[in-house]
């Protein structure tokens, strides 16, 4: 996986920003604070949105700035994906306001969605990514200062040995469950044995008999009573329908009399209706008269002499055909309008772009003038400076003239007169010490002789042999005196030379120093003078691409100006046909309406028949109410003479009997029908429990099964649980033994230093470094530097790890070290180089530094310069293959 590009649009101090990353070594370079790790954290936001913020998303979005935008391209897997982000600022608060991941097997939207694709994409979150691909300013010595607990997290998670891990929690889960459901049903089981043997205790089946037999009994009552019931409700009945009969007759009569007299008022409203009808018949024929009138207005601005259907429908598709014609016409002409004047537009629009690249490149050529007459006056200082230098370089060889020694041998000969004088010195040193002692001898012995005494044995000197030896001391005397003299005034000359000597000598380191700046500013000299061909070269290509922008701008322009002409030759056709197209939707209106006219009178026609048959109908139907108003009246007449008040007080008596008896056998009735309810309940309770018996030992069936099954089944998620967890453990062992050789032979491969011999990685993860004499060292005890390249060699090594165990399926991502040389000094940033050339040689396809360090520059395969601007205090980004040419 590496990264193709990355926009940013108000991104932190980014305010418009477009970048491509290529493969190989990549180092951002800049001052401190410039922004050249916003550039790195916007590719990891980018990825994992406010997963990869210490702070909130309002950090994000420039001061200012209403809303930020974040574009990222990448290849993985073979595949090109796209991340394009934008977050809004409201007030004090920000949100993700758009958030799609483009990849070849669709699109994701929304901020979780991605997130969660991503981190499957990669088998990595926001934090596996950063332990593994993403060294982060500062956090350096992140995995060596974690305790061994936190690096076996951070290295089991990236080497996915944490979802075995969760495998196995899962399992551990599963074999709880099912052993409190096998406790569950254990207890199920037992309580079930309870309940039938107390049901198996109550003799259900003789009580369900006994039960039967009551009921039997009630029953038969029931029938019995029911027989003299029925009777009764029959004379009821009779009863009943001999006064209802009477009822009926007499609300025959009230409603013959209620519909008599509605009939006799239908008759008059529906009169009244007619003479109604009658009246908006003649309207409606003074109405199509009108339109008749209308029609024959109309026709005198049409070419047509009636208005027949078939005219008018043929003459409306003469102007519809005619209309359509028009508006192909029309809408190609508009069309031709729109084209002429956007290609008018655009080249108009392409001549002011060339101008003004032809204006920049003008301007550039000018501003390289400067420069070169700049350069040029510089030059001609240095060259009066080599001038200066070789006057200064003659001044001081002149001082060996008349020195006793060539230019080149004044260290040598100064070494020399000082040797010489140090071993003069000490002969006078010697030679002071034998005066002073001789000195004494002389002085002693003169004492002596005073006192008539031998100096040397210190016997009476008529008694000692040695008498005459004061004479040789005194002699020796003079001599060390006079040999100390000479060695006096040879010391003073030895030391007049060495001061000559030094002279010389420094004259000589004069002539050196001066020789080596001559040789420096010579090297510039011919610096510049290649800089100030090569941009007087740059002049004259920038001159010569500018006299072709104007060239092409001129050319351009008289095209513009030629296609508006014709567009608006175009436009001038499209006012004449709107102005045709609108004379034929005038006609066609006038047309229109006319038929419609025609519609209104046929609908007026229409509405007079259907009044003339509504005036039959209601003619009709009032004819049908007299017959039946004559036959209602002569119905009324029959029922008056049928209907005998004696037989319905008969009925009534015959009524009140039946109901009595009614009510007394009734009550009868409820008692029993209770009594047989209750038998029924209890027998329905007894059969039930029976049921429930049965359907408890089959439930004891089922339980005793299930309880065997669950057995099994937990023994099956022990064994799991116990797999799963070996599984890790093995898995663990193997990365670590692999761990160990990779960090031993990358640490060994930049580590210059013979004072450790290996590294050793546990399993749990804890690290010891070993010296050469086998002494164990703690990582934390290095140095800063060896504790930094340290971490670094560790934090490839698990790279190296992730790559080779999922190479072909996951592809890893750029190795990403921001600011890496914090704790180094130059001799630990030498071999950090090293670090990355050797990733690189593993097949690291992507390596991004970001770096201010001399030596890291001079090693990448492409540079990134990141400036701010002091005034605006926004960045900007500049790519280059080399310092020198991001510098200028």
């Amino acid at each position: 996986m590496r990264f193709d590009r990355i926009r940013l649009s108000n991104f932190k101090c980014y305010e418009d920003a477009d970048l491509r990353l290529d493969t190989g070594v990549t180092v951002i370079h800049g001052l401190n604070g410039s922004g050249k790790s916003s550039l790195l954290e916007a590719c990891f936001f980018a990825l994992y949105g406010a997963n990869a913020l210490d702070r909130t998303l309002e950090d994000v979005v420039t001061i200012g700035a209403e809303d930020a935008e974040i574009e990222l391209w990448f290849e993985h897997a073979g595949g090109d994906y796209h991340i394009h982000r934008r977050i809004r600022a409201t007030g004090d608060s920000a949100q993700t306001a758009k958030c799609v991941l483009e990849t070849p097997d669709g699109s994701f939207d929304g901020a979780r969605d991605v997130r969660n694709h991503i981190a499957s994409l990669f088998r990595m979150d926001a934090d596996a990514f950063v332990n593994c691909a993403y060294v982060r300013q500062g956090e350096v010595n992140k995995l060596i200062n974690a305790t061994p607990a936190q690096r076996q997290d951070m290295i089991d998670d990236l080497l996915q040995l944490g979802k075995l891990e969760e495998y196995r929690e899962r399992a551990s889960d599963a074999r709880l469950g099912v052993k409190s459901v096998l406790d569950d049903r254990r207890g199920s089981l037992s309580e079930l044995d309870t309940q039938i043997v107390a049901k198996e205790e109550k003799n259900l089946h003789s009580l369900l008999n006994d039960l039967e037999s009551e009921r039997n009994e009630v029953e038969s009552k029931i029938e019995n009573y029911e027989e003299q019931r029925d009777k009764a409700e029959q004379a009821r009945d009779d009863a009943k329908n001999v006064l209802e009969s009477y009822d009926e007759k007499r609300e025959e009569l009230s409603s013959l009399e209620n519909d008599i007299g509605n009939l006799q008022t239908e008759i008059s409203e529906t009169e009244q209706e007619h003479d109604s009808l009658r009246e908006r018949a003649s309207e409606i024929r003074d109405e199509i008269s009108e339109l008749e009138s209308d029609i024959d207005t109309k026709l005198r601005d049409t070419e047509l002499d009636a208005a027949k259907e078939d005219e008018l429908s043929t003459r409306l598709d003469e102007l519809e055909t005619k209309d359509d014609e028009v508006s192909e016409q029309l809408e190609d002409a508009r069309m031709k309008a729109q084209m002429f004047d956007n290609q008018a537009s655009n080249l108009a629009e392409r001549a002011e772009e060339l101008e003004a690249r032809g204006r920049k490149k003008r301007n550039r050529a000018e501003e390289l003038e400067t420069e070169i007459e700049a350069a040029t006056d510089e030059l001609e200082d240095r060259r009066e400076k080599l001038s200066e230098f070789d006057a200064e370089i003659e001044s001081e060889r002149e001082s060996f003239e008349d020195a006793p020694i060539e230019f080149g041998e004044a260290s040598g000969h100064l070494e020399s007169l000082r040797s010489e004088l140090a071993d003069c010195r000490e002969e006078a040193t010697e030679c002071r010490t034998k005066l002073r002692t001789a000195e004494g001898q002389v002085e002693e012995a003169e004492k002596l002789l005073d006192a008539g005494k031998c100096p040397e044995c210190g016997q009476s000197v008529e008694e000692s042999p040695h008498v005459d030896t004061i004479a040789e001391d005194r002699e020796r005397v003079a001599e060390l005196i006079s040999g100390l003299e000479e060695l006096r005034e040879k010391q003073s000359s030895l030391e007049s030379k060495i001061e000559t000597a030094e002279s010389l000598v420094a004259a000589e380191n004069r002539a050196n120093e001066l020789r080596t700046n001559r040789q420096n500013v010579e090297q510039l000299v011919e610096s510049r003078e290649t800089a100030v061909e090569e941009k007087r070269e740059q002049v004259e290509t920038l001159r010569e691409e500018a006299d072709e922008l104007a060239d092409d701008a001129e050319g351009r322009s008289e095209d513009a100006t030629e296609l508006e002409s014709k567009a608006e030759t175009h436009r001038e056709t499209v006012e004449e046909l709107e102005r045709e197209e609108q004379s034929i939707s005038d006609a066609k209106t006038r047309l229109e309406r006319i038929q419609a006219i025609r519609d209104e009178i046929e609908d007026a026609e229409d509405e007079l028949d259907r009044l003339a048959e509504k005036r039959t109908h209601l003619q009709e139907l009032n004819d049908q109410r007299r017959d039946r108003l004559a036959e209602k009246r002569s119905r009324r007449t029959e029922l008056e003479e049928l209907y005998d008040e004696s037989k319905v007080e008969k009925a009534r008596e015959s009524k009140q009997q039946a109901e009595a008896y009614l009510e007394q056998v009734g009550e009868e009735l409820e008692t029993l029908r209770e009594q047989r309810d209750d038998l029924i309940d209890r027998i329905g309770g007894v059969r039930g429990e029976i049921e429930a018996l049965e359907n408890l030992r089959e439930r004891r069936k089922e339980v005793v099964s299930r309880v065997d099954a669950l057995e099994s089944l937990y023994d099956e998620a022990d064994d799991l649980q116990a797999m799963y967890g070996d599984l890790r453990a093995e898995l663990r062992q193997r990365n670590v033994e692999n761990l160990e050789r990779m960090l031993n032979e990358v640490f060994d491969l930049i580590y210059q230093n013979d004072s450790y011999s290996r590294i050793a990685l546990d399993g749990e993860y804890r690290l010891t470094i070993y010296q050469k004499d086998g002494e164990p060292l703690d990582p934390e005890q290095l140095s800063g530097g060896e504790r930094a390249l340290f971490n670094l060699s560790l934090r490839c090594a698990i790279y190296r790890l992730l790559a080779e165990g999922i190479e072909g399926s996951a592809p890893m991502p750029p190795l990403i070290l921001d600011e890496p040389t914090v704790f180094l000094d130059s001799g630990h940033v030498s071999q950090l180089v090293e670090l990355v050339e050797s990733m690189r040689g593993l097949g690291v396809e992507q390596i991004i530094v970001v770096s201010h360090d001399d030596e890291l520059v001079g090693a990448a395969d492409d540079l990134v310069r990141v400036e701010k601007d002091s005034t605006t205090n926004r960045s900007h980004v500049e790519h280059g293959d080399s310092l020198v040419e991001l510098l200028g």
